[in-house]
């Protein structure tokens, strides 16, 4: 396992080197906006398993993907006007939309024929999703029932070695996992409280 310091633009080549190997099929843990996340290629079935057993993670709870531009959505879910509004209004940022995936989203990343994908407000994020070209399917980076990692530190604490690669970008911006709201119905639900709130959104979708 190997670490990288804080992101600076001099260091692309760090990036580029954590890009390579989530093409590789390793698994690379970074921060986002939130808490830090563990993630790997989405479309390497073997890489997405890598997750639930470093994380000790049941399998009925799927992953999300994030993303790093708004106009990747549209590649992997169908979007709604209502989508569309929500995307401008919160992305980058904390709210994990699920949605009606696209055919070209795995069966073993989906639910019900949904997906949940993000762009996070992290630069050191959006430069890696911008390298590797394919969407990162990720989770919190910590043991399942365990407080997210807000720190490198505290995720290699977590994880130990059973991870590839850490990006330190320092502490988060906050200790508080992003909304998830379920938008693939008439009645958007709210699945998990984050910092937006059903207010904010329904503000927003006047």
């Amino acid at each position: 396992m190997e670490r990288i310091n804080k992101f600076k633009s001099s260091q692309l080549e760090n990036i580029e080197k954590a890009a390579t190997i989530l093409k590789r099929g390793g698994v690379v843990v970074f921060p986002t906006d939130t808490v830090y996340g563990i993630g790997v290629n989405a479309k390497n079935p073997k890489a997405v398993a890598k997750i639930y057993k470093i994380k000790k993670r049941n399998k009925n709870k799927p992953l999300i993907i994030l993303v790093g531009r708004k106009k990747d959505a549209e590649k992997y879910a169908y979007l709604t006007a209502k989508d569309k509004i929500l995307i401008a209004k919160f992305w980058p940022g904390p709210l994990t939309l699920v949605l009606k995936a696209k055919k070209i989203i795995p069966k073993y990343l989906t639910k019900k024929g949904t997906i949940g994908i993000r762009m996070p407000d992290n630069k050191i994020f959006i430069t890696l999703a911008r390298e590797c070209k394919f969407p990162i399917a990720t989770t919190s980076a910590n043991l399942s029932g365990k407080a997210s990692a807000t720190s490198a530190i505290e995720t290699a604490d977590n994880l130990g070695d059973k991870i590839d690669f850490i990006i330190d970008g320092g502490k988060t911006k906050s200790k508080i996992a992003s909304t998830v709201l379920d938008i693939s119905s008439n009645t958007p639900l709210i699945l998990r409280n984050g910092k937006i709130n059903l207010s904010q959104i329904n503000k927003a979708l006047l």
